[in-house]
């Protein structure tokens, strides 16, 4: 399969695993506890294959920052979490940088 392809799955998965743990209420509800355990396990296991054709700065670099921008998003839109200046800049400082990394990175 397509590294890249592996790479965005994990994303998803880790994404939808950090909702499980918010939904979990700090591992007291058990489907969200096995749906987050089960999750970030399957993200790992995607991620490592994709870091057999990607190399580890790109491909930990894309994973670390989307799936931190997307699950701020997720925070903002279904958790109802706030968002202001300071968030938004974030975001766009870590999509930034992982643009760049691509761009002119090591490991091109």
């Amino acid at each position: 399969m397509n590294g890249y392809v592996l790479l965005g799955i994990a994303i998803a998965l880790e994404v939808f695993s950090t909702s499980m743990l918010k939904a979990s209420t700090g591992f007291t509800k058990l489907v969200p506890s096995l749906a987050f355990i089960v999750g970030m396990g399957t993200s790992f296991y995607a991620i490592s294959q994709a870091m057999t054709v990607i190399s580890l700065n790109i491909a930990y670099a894309i994973w670390s920052g989307l799936g931190t921008v997307l699950t701020a998003l997720v925070a903002i839109l279904i958790w109802k979490e706030s968002f202001n200046i300071y968030t938004g800049i974030g975001i766009a400082l870590i999509i930034g940088g992982v643009v760049l990394l691509n761009l002119k990175g090591p490991g091109h």
